[in-house]
């Protein structure tokens, strides 16, 4: 089982790396799963729209919710992540077997045991690598959900791509 994660402190950092890495890693044929997060500022709104892309090149789902200036609640548009939860569960069991499962984060909604949780446990039981973002709110849930087999990565590609290597290698040694 392979479960890693990486945390940034800057807003926005770990969906930009996570984006970047899914991008690098399509280029070199690797095939992955998931989800990349995009971030847009908007103009009028302190907060920005949150869209999420089903990964390789699938659709795009804006999944946050405009609930106006003085609203202090959660943004998450449930039924929108479970759409792209429900592609990504049907991509884990296609011919084309993902290398890596990429989750845009452990956020909120995983930590309560919905989002993307199911599809991580899947995969891990498929044996299918999996890297995820997690920021400090979440990340004692994260651990405790890992039960100590997550490890966390230096947030940078080449810490990403050496990580991978490594994963990659050493499954296909085990299929030799």
């Amino acid at each position: 089982m392979h479960l890693a994660y990486v945390m940034t402190q800057e807003r926005g950092a770990t969906d930009r790396l996570l984006s970047a890495f899914a991008d690098a890693l399509a280029k070199q044929g690797v095939r992955t799963a998931g989800i990349v997060q995009t971030n847009t500022e908007c103009a009028d709104d302190r907060l920005c729209d949150m869209d999420v892309q089903v990964l390789p090149d699938g659709a795009v789902f804006r999944i946050s919710q405009s609930l106006g200036r003085e609203a202090r609640g959660c943004r998450l548009d449930p039924t929108a992540l479970e759409e792209a939860v429900g592609l990504v569960t049907n991509s884990l069991t296609e011919a084309a077997r993902p290398q890596l499962l990429i989750v845009n984060k452990f956020g909120k909604h995983e930590a309560d045991g919905r989002g993307m949780r199911p599809v991580i446990g899947e995969a891990m039981a498929q044996g299918i690598p999996v890297l995820t973002g997690v920021n400090r709110l979440n990340r004692e849930k994260f651990e405790a959900y890992s039960d100590g087999a997550a490890i966390e990565l230096e947030p940078s590609l080449e810490a990403l791509k050496t990580w991978l290597d490594s994963v990659l290698a050493e499954t296909e040694a085990d299929v030799a």
